[in-house]
């Protein structure tokens, strides 16, 4: 996402909860720790998540599948767009300042 090359991707880890705070240090991803497909559903569709995580410990087969089907169907809220501009003027604010060299 950061570079360009791709428009969504998933990351799995033990928890999840290590490959979702790693990614959410790269600027221009957005990634959701999501343990059920309403979840899923909501980051992508109201936060305009782009990196769904997964826990390898919770996520059976079954649940993985529910939860991959729900990501790749939702689509954003319009009705978010307010909200989710305010996260990306904080992307934007902090992309700025550490390319600046400091922080903000």
């Amino acid at each position: 996402m950061a570079s360009g090359t791709a428009d969504e991707g998933v990351l799995f880890c033990w928890t999840g909860t290590g490959v979702s705070i790693t990614a959410n240090k790269v600027p221009g991803v957005r990634a959701a720790l999501c343990a059920d497909a309403e979840t899923a559903r909501g980051a992508k569709a109201w936060n305009q998540a782009n990196v769904l995580c997964l826990s390898l410990r919770l996520a059976t087969e079954q649940l993985a599948k529910e939860i991959l089907d729900a990501w790749f169907s939702a689509e954003a809220d319009p009705g978010e767009e307010e909200n989710v501009n305010k996260v990306n003027h904080l992307d934007e604010r902090y992309r700025a300042a550490i390319a600046e060299g400091g922080t903000r």
